[in-house]
């Protein structure tokens, strides 16, 4: 009740984040259904397409922590401890709103998915849904109600993990283990080759060695940035991407992952290509996962720039000029283009490389 009250009480961007993870969740919802149509229809192949499927679903959770982090109600205020909504309490309301919006977009995935099929009002579109998602065949309602409670308890735990009062890792010090995990992910893509199960698998380990490294990589940007005899404004960029390197180093390694990825898949097009492993929805499933990627990316930003407040006005309060502040924040960014710009070429090259061996 307590998170209803305080979703009621927030603003409209708020609110629209919000919204647009009850979207996403739409959206892994409606293609986890659709896997278990399929599998209903030719179970020999359903494992492979169900591995595909966890690859939005983590985009997804990944996109809700995201919010539940940018959430202001999520926030320690003063006096709140004195009504006993301390971190712990404030973690498990942003786990509980978390919840109700994940499962908000499961229940309308649930209800376009029945009536594509004709199970609750006809068959619109002159039926074409129908014959995609199998509607000749019973849909198991234990196994649909099993996937569409995924998303929300993992984006609840993934969220209650996220925001536990916990001291933060040196971004330096899990720099090696993201190294490591995408070198295991490259063997596996080289191992199991254009097909097979472990393609999702070895892309899952480099997207998540990409997630792990990228905190370093943004950290090591920032210690170049103020190399060398630095400025006013090298400095002042520097420091500051050192400290946020641990809000947007892992949405920016997924999405340089994704950007692998896509030139990867590119580059393989004239060598017979990869597995389509969703049929006519693999392009929807593609967009969901970079605009979720995306939008975590974005929201990051936006948690980074809420937590800089403070020191903006302490800058301004000392007479910075607003111009020197702006030329700080368009040396971060172009610094974490930078690095991620060749970082993305050599994982596709490497990629490539490892699928074509």
């Amino acid at each position: 009740m307590l998170a209803l009250r305080l979703a009621r009480g927030s603003g409209p961007l708020v609110q629209l984040r919000r919204l647009l993870v009850a979207a996403a969740s739409a959206g892994s919802g409606f293609l986890l259904l659709y896997v278990l149509a399929q599998a209903a229809a030719r179970p020999a192949g359903s494992f492979p397409q169900l591995l595909w499927a966890l690859v939005p679903l983590a985009a997804t959770v990944q996109f809700a922590v995201s919010v539940a982090r940018c959430d202001p109600a999520t926030r320690p205020r003063e006096g709140l401890d004195a009504a006993g909504l301390g971190p712990v309490r404030l973690t498990l309301v942003a786990a509980v709103s978390t919840a109700v919006a994940c499962t908000l977009g499961s229940a309308v995935a649930l209800a376009v998915f029945l009536h594509l099929r004709g199970d609750v009002t006809g068959l619109p579109f002159d039926g074409a849904g129908a014959k995609l998602l199998h509607a000749e065949l019973p849909l198991p309602v234990a196994a649909a109600l099993t996937l569409l409670s995924l998303l929300p308890v993992a984006a609840s735990a993934a969220t209650a993990l996220a925001l536990r009062p916990r001291p933060r890792p040196a971004p330096h010090a899990v720099l090696p283990w993201g190294i490591a995990l995408t070198a295991c992910g490259l063997a596996a893509l080289a191992t199991t080759g254009p097909a097979g199960i472990g393609l999702p698998a070895g892309w899952a380990l480099t997207a998540v060695g990409l997630a792990l490294a990228g905190p370093g990589l943004a950290y090591a940007c920032g210690a170049l940035v103020q190399a060398v005899r630095p400025g006013a404004l090298r400095l002042l960029a520097g420091r500051a991407l050192q400290e946020e390197a641990p809000r947007l180093g892992a949405p920016l390694g997924v999405l340089c992952a994704i950007g692998a990825g896509a030139l990867s898949v590119v580059a393989l097009r004239g060598r017979g290509g990869l597995q389509v492993p969703f049929g006519p929805l693999t392009a929807p499933a593609v967009a969901l996962v970079v605009l979720c990627a995306a939008a975590t990316l974005l929201t990051s930003a936006v948690e980074v720039h809420q937590a800089r407040t403070g020191t903006r006005a302490t800058l301004a309060g000392l007479g910075a000029p607003g111009k020197v502040l702006r030329g700080a924040a368009t040396l971060r960014a172009g610094a974490l283009v930078a690095v991620a710009l060749p970082l993305v070429w050599g994982v596709a090259q490497l990629t490539s490389l490892a699928l074509t061996r």
